[in-house]
């Protein structure tokens, strides 16, 4: 990460910006992220934070995007990438918790957390848009998973893994590279955040009509009854990067 960038990160952690920052300097002072990846959940939706997340994602894809058009070289360019990346892979599980505790229904087509209820592909659309992914979010929710993924990444990053022993699969995930993925499976769709503390597949859950929760390996029964399964590592991906730098305009595949 440059410099500059690292100074602008110490100023959010250490002077409180704004909102957020005193989110990200908790994560690092007293263990909300540690809470957060062991699968304890908040009680209720939090659309207040949520919106100060999205706005302050918005704030730094800004900054990053003006670094990313003077840049003239591939090695500058990419280096604002990662930059991109590391961002992305602070704030979206954070935008991702928000919205737990949200209900379900099939038809749910919710804009905030807890404000209404939001179907699982609703879920996966609403926060890359809010995200700051310029798409659609109506007619990528209605998409097959597969394609879900395929909007995003070429069809050679989509890991699909067919019939295989979840305990297998889920050993596989969690050796993978960390950072954000979209999932796919049979008749669903949702995220796995993979860190150093194992998986996390947040999803809108139709059983019981549960709604959006945060589960691991042990508890993500969705993940572990589905026979078809594909992965697609989204802040690794450097189209994926470029897109949300430039704000380009992305198509969603139907077919």
């Amino acid at each position: 990460m440059k410099p500059a960038l690292k100074a602008v990160l110490a100023a959010i952690l250490l002077g409180g910006i704004v909102a957020v920052g005193w989110w990200v300097w908790k994560a690092e002072r007293d263990g909300t992220f540690q809470i957060l990846f062991t699968g304890k959940q908040q009680a209720v939706p939090d659309t207040a934070r949520y919106e100060v997340l999205v706005a302050e994602l918005q704030r730094w894809r800004e900054e990053l995007a003006r670094g990313y058009a003077k840049a003239r070289t591939d090695e500058q360019r990419q280096a604002v990438e990662k930059d991109a990346r590391v961002i992305l892979e602070i704030i979206l599980p954070e935008m991702m918790r928000c919205w737990v505790g949200t209900p379900y229904d099939f038809n749910g087509t919710a804009e905030k957390p807890g404000k209404e209820r939001i179907a699982c592909g609703y879920y996966v659309s609403t926060v890359i848009r809010d995200a700051g992914f310029r798409v659609d979010r109506y007619k990528l929710a209605q998409q097959p998973s597969e394609n879900i993924l395929r909007t995003f990444l070429p069809g050679d990053s989509c890991m699909l893994r067919v019939g295989e022993d979840y305990p297998k699969y889920a050993d596989w995930v969690e050796r993978l590279e960390p950072g954000v993925y979209l999932l796919g499976l049979d008749t669903h769709v949702g995220f796995i955040v993979v860190r150093s503390d194992g998986m996390h597949f947040f999803h809108s859950s139709g059983a019981d009509e549960v709604g959006v929760v945060e589960e691991n390996r042990d508890n993500a029964w969705a993940l572990r009854k589905s026979k078809w399964r594909m992965l697609g590592h989204l802040t690794a991906d450097s189209g994926v990067m470029r897109n949300w730098l430039t704000g380009e305009k992305i198509k969603v595949r139907t077919r």
